[in-house]
């Protein structure tokens, strides 16, 4: 997880981080937020939009090349005339924050969208600052003001048609160049957020975000706080992009049948084989799942088997610290970019939870911490290891209730949620 030094601004994210290039905001929910806390309209847009500036400057400091904001679109007009010129005023005074902060971050400021339908003053001050800062290099803020994304493409397309292109000529790399982003080091859009648990993109930069990674945002817009903007961006981070391509893990190719079976009998002990020690059967369940060599699995096997000795005996620092020396080899052999600290805790965590005797709330817990550990070491978002991580935990219910000695049918039902669950893993990984 980003670290948390007591303060949103010192939020840092973890080594290793992808960090998008391009990052774009539908800023949504501001209305709604106000109803909900009992006040005016007009007081929502108002916290919106510093929530707004905030990520931006989070962002920056993150290393987001671009960021692009969604403050008004080209069906907005239909707002009471009171709303509008509230919102004309909060334009003006982000265009105002952005102009101090420019020099000293080197930010090239660019408004995407129509100025013929905007207040004529505010227009001109938007068209002084893109003068002013259009050779900064380090950022760009891209505010999309009486923008829409049908809009953006008939009057790109209207100006091709005025220069006289010839049909022939038209191709993407030349509509790119009529668009609102033209001449910008990075046009598209990697990371597309939009906040308020709307799930559309409403035509928001719809050629640009082509091959974007979407997160849908529960949170109102106010509500929105650079910690949240660090959770999303490790969740991004974590996606394998593939732009139409195989980025098949070769190392992951277990039979989830297999696997399942094999966990079961570790679980159970006196199912491993006769003759066979625990070490050995370790290796080969370790194999199975993560396609290591012998040589690889056997050290494995050692510090697996010591992690889950010291949760037995609810040592968790010690557990932790064997399960991180297991993870470091796992991550060597595999080549995925997760942190080995990170997701040892996580397992630790997960194993803890499912030992409390709080049976419902600790189940709740455990799928949460089980989502994120699969979400970090197989490079997956948390909505795709959502599932995945539901059975793990339904398994690992059925487990206890074996382990309690409730009858054997609980067993039966954990083979059957651990094969559910590596094939859903399988889904996704392979």
């Amino acid at each position: 997880m980003y670290n948390t030094r007591m303060a949103e601004d010192k939020i840092t994210l973890p080594k290793g981080t992808v960090v998008p290039n391009h990052i774009a905001i539908v800023l949504d929910g501001n209305r709604r937020w106000a109803r909900a806390n009992g006040l005016p309209t007009c007081e929502g847009h108002r916290k919106g939009f510093d929530a707004g500036l905030e990520m931006a400057r989070s962002a920056r400091k993150w290393g987001v090349n671009t960021f692009t904001v969604w403050g008004l679109s080209t069906e907005n007009w239909d707002r009471s005339p009171k709303e509008l010129a509230y919102l004309m005023k909060l334009y003006w005074n982000m265009v105002s924050v952005v102009e101090k902060e420019a020099k000293k971050d080197d930010i090239k400021f660019v408004h995407l969208g129509r100025k013929d339908r905007i207040p004529k003053a505010l227009a001109l001050y938007i068209k002084r600052l893109e003068d002013k800062t259009k050779d900064h290099k380090t950022h760009i803020f891209n505010a999309a003001l009486d923008y829409g994304g049908r809009d953006e493409i008939v009057r790109a397309t209207q100006k091709i048609v005025k220069d006289g292109v010839k049909a022939e000529d038209v191709d993407e790399k030349l509509i790119s160049s009529y668009l609102d982003t033209r001449n910008q080091p990075y046009p598209d859009v990697d990371l597309f957020i939009r906040t308020s648990g709307e799930q559309r993109t409403s035509g928001f930069m719809m050629w640009q975000a082509n091959y974007a990674e979407y997160y849908w945002e529960v949170n109102y817009l106010p509500d929105m706080v650079p910690r949240k903007l660090a959770d999303i961006i490790l969740d991004y981070s974590r996606r394998r992009r593939r732009f139409g391509g195989d980025d098949k893990v070769e190392h992951l190719k277990f039979d989830p049948r297999v696997t399942a079976k094999l966990e079961l009998s570790w679980w159970r002990l006196s199912h491993i084989p006769e003759g066979m020690r625990i070490r050995d059967y370790a290796m080969k369940h370790l194999k199975e799942q993560y396609g290591l060599s012998k040589h690889l699995a056997k050290e494995a096997a050692v510090y697996f088997i010591e992690a889950i000795a010291e949760e037995k005996d609810e040592k968790w620092d010690k557990a932790k610290d064997s399960m991180k020396k297991f993870y470091q080899l796992i991550k060597g052999e595999i080549k995925l970019a997760f942190e080995p600290k990170i997701v040892a805790s996580m397992e630790v965590d997960f194993n803890k939870e499912m030992k409390s005797k709080d049976s419902v709330a600790s189940a709740s817990d455990a799928e949460g911490i089980a989502a994120e550990h699969l979400a970090e070491v197989y490079r997956i978002s948390i909505l795709q290891a959502t599932k995945a991580a539901h059975l793990r935990v339904l398994a690992g219910v059925e487990k206890n209730l074996a382990l309690a000695g409730l009858g054997d049918e609980h067993w039966d039902r954990a083979e059957d949620y651990l094969h559910k669950y590596y094939l859903a893993l399988k889904e996704r990984v392979a």
